[in-house]
Order: C-alpha cells, then structure tokens, then sequence
C-alpha cells in the first residue's frame, strides 16, 4: 500500500504581495511581502509546496482576505478599524477611522473562511497540481462602501458612530497592501466567497450579536 500522506491545511494570507502591485492580482503574480509577517508566509507557502511534491503531506494553502467584521475587542492591529467601523457602532459604541472613505481593501467574513478552511480539508487536490497555493475569492470594497452598507443594514445612527481621525502611519501602510484578486482558480475548484459587504454585516449580526443590534 501506498504511504499515509496526510492532508494540511495552511492559512496563508494576502500580505504575500506588496507593492507594486496591479489593480486586480491575477493567479500568477509573483509574491513580493513587504513586511516580516508576509514574508514569513510566503516562506510556508514554499515549504508547504516543497513538503507536498516530496510527499510529506498533501498541502493546500489559502491565502485568506482581510477578515471583516471580526469578534472581540478592538485591538492595535493595523487592518483592526477595517472590522471596527462596522463592529463598534452595531454594539452601539464608537468607531474611529483613520483613514480616506477612498481606501479599498479584499475582504471575507469569518463564516466565508471557515467554508474555504473546511473545503480546502476536503478537496481534490490533484487540481492544484504543482501550485499548491491559492487566493481565496473576496470582496473588493472601499471603506465608503462599507459604511454605505452599515447605514443600509442598521441605519444613519451606526454610522453617526464613527469617528473619522486621520493617521498617516496608517494610512501609509493600507496604500501598499493589496486591493483585489481575481482568484480564477480557487473559484474554479469549489471555493466560495461572501455575495456582498451587506452579507458579510449581516453574518456577524446573526453569528456574534444574536440577530440583534444596540441601536
């Protein structure tokens, strides 16, 4: 009999690619990080490609969007107001947004990437091929847009919530991170995205809040 190979499920993650980047990043754009996180996925990116060609396990890596509207507490991550300006006002606090409503960002609910973390555990993965590596189907949004879809799902008092506190650390560091993805090929192969940025408020409504909003 064959040897067990065993099936691994690595959450890479978008900050593989840094400027200068296309508008949209197709399947075959090389990945250049441009800070040691992005970089030290990339590396496992390899790894996971390497460890599977050797037949030390049969690997899938997913690159994962920013995750929005992520649970808990705000905290001193760099992308945490992407979540915050949807998260703070639905549990009826404040939000600050340091950065232009112009801004656009890839993003999927937390819902979305545990359906792409359970497929990619069940997938044939003779589709990969050599590539074992793969962007995850997202939603292109700017922050203009996002609270647009605030204001539609909860109403003009979310909105009036946040707080818009320019930083230009911040606001520096978004310019250069990725903004869309085409992710053909992980769309191709069975991996489903979130329809729309209402949805995605929506999920965390039912999921984090009990179908309810403090407002």
């Amino acid at each position: 009999s064959e040897p067990y190979c065993p099936r691994l499920v690595f959450t890479s993650s978008i900050a593989v690619f840094g400027e200068p980047l296309p508008a949209v990043i197709g399947d075959e754009f090389q990945q250049t990080p441009l800070t040691s996180y992005g970089t030290q996925k990339a590396i496992c990116e390899l790894l996971l490609s390497d460890y599977s060609r050797r037949g030390f396990v049969d690997g899938v890596g997913i690159r994962l969007p920013t995750i929005a509207v992520r649970p808990g507490k705000p905290n001193k991550a760099a992308s945490g107001f992407f979540s915050g300006i949807i998260r703070e006002p639905l549990a009826g606090l404040e939000a600050v947004l340091p950065v232009a409503d112009t801004v656009r960002h890839w993003f999927a609910s937390p819902r979305a990437a545990v359906g792409f973390l359970l497929h990619g555990a069940a997938m044939d993965t003779a589709q990969l091929g050599s590539q074992r590596n793969l962007s995850m189907p997202g939603l292109a949004v700017t922050v203009g847009e996002q609270i647009a879809a605030l204001e539609r799902v909860a109403g003009p008092k979310a909105v009036a919530l946040i707080r818009r506190e320019p930083d230009a650390v911040i606001a520096d560091m978004v310019a250069g991170w990725p903004k869309a993805f085409e992710a053909k090929r992980a769309r191709s192969m069975g991996f489903v995205g979130d329809a729309s940025f209402d949805e995605i408020i929506e999920i965390h409504i039912a999921d984090e809040l009990g179908g309810k909003v403090a407002l």
